[in-house]
């Protein structure tokens, strides 16, 4: 009889742990996908601030296609390849300060109505990013934290469950930005 109570136990105790790992998952993925929400919203942005500022700074085409290039590569990575796609959005993050920093050489642009719009529109979303990009930290270290703690890790490695990598900020992205003409 007490054996048996012992693997009833021992069945309950897995059982539990087993919906703890599915439940951080799964809130990982829940936050991804806001992330995966804002970003697209960003994406579809970056092309009406490339050609809002093309007709102020012809000339720097280079920096626009660097924006352009970001933006496909990044929409380019595989739906399930999130590392693949901080990697990209770090990318594109650097290339769109660029264009901010390179706005500011141009009055006229600077007083656009309608950049003034997409600049707005594009901070919002990045407010949105920001928020997201904390939750989606937090859950990630929630998960983390049951796939390698015990009595997770005993549970978690022969199902499948693992780690999750966190979004940082790359050191690229964490300098000034410096626009030369």
């Amino acid at each position: 009889m007490i054996i048996l109570v012992v693997i009833v136990a021992l069945a309950l105790l897995a059982m539990l742990i087993y919906n703890g790992l599915v439940k951080a998952k799964n809130a990982v993925m829940d936050a991804w996908s806001n992330i995966d929400v804002a970003l697209k919203k960003r994406y579809d942005l970056i092309p009406n601030i490339v050609n809002t500022v093309k007709g102020y700074a012809a000339h720097e085409s280079g920096t626009l296609e660097k924006v352009v290039a970001a933006r496909n590569a990044a929409l380019s990575v595989p739906k399930g390849d999130i590392n693949g796609q901080i990697a990209a959005d770090q990318t594109l993050t650097a290339s769109l300060r660029q264009v901010f920093a390179l706005a500011e050489s141009y009055p006229d642009l600077k007083a656009n109505t309608n950049f003034l719009q997409l600049q707005e529109n594009l901070n919002e979303i990045e407010s949105n990013l920001e928020n997201s990009r904390r939750y989606y930290n937090a859950t990630v270290r929630e998960n983390n934290n049951k796939v390698e703690g015990l009595p997770g890790v005993l549970i978690a490695g022969p199902l499948g469950f693992h780690k999750f990598d966190f979004f940082e900020t790359d050191e690229k992205s964490r300098e000034n930005v410096n626009v030369q003409f």
